[in-house]
């Protein structure tokens, strides 16, 4: 019998996958066109899924927009979540922003920096 950690492993997986794909086909809201899904955490409880989400764009605005747009479409993400998971309760989910990205990207960006100080 598989362990529990990898049932929650499993379900955050599909709910990536899921999620991805609900995004790019139902959800029409253009403030969410440029956001890719990097990562899902499962309470060990299967209740509740966080969503982590990056954008392209690094300005404030742009990611407001897109919070907003994933708030207003998580009802329906949601939903469709749930006619597509083989388990008893869908989790309830929310949409965080995934600071790793915007780390690596400010690293890079001081890497750059520093070169054109060199030449």
């Amino acid at each position: 019998m598989p362990s529990k950690q990898y049932r929650v492993d499993r379900l955050a997986q599909e709910i990536q996958r899921d999620v991805d794909e609900i995004l790019l086909k139902r959800v029409r809201d253009p403030r969410v066109q440029d956001v890719t899904i990097t990562g899902v955490d499962v309470t060990g409880d299967l209740q509740q899924a966080t969503i982590y989400y990056s954008i392209l764009s690094d300005l404030a605005s742009d990611a407001e927009k897109a919070q907003a747009g994933l708030d207003k479409a998580t009802g329906l993400i949601r939903s469709e979540l749930g006619a597509r998971l083989n388990i008893f309760k869908t989790p309830e989910i929310k949409f965080v922003r995934d600071p790793s990205v915007a780390y690596g990207s400010r690293i890079d960006q001081l890497i750059n920096d520093l070169h054109k100080k060199e030449n």
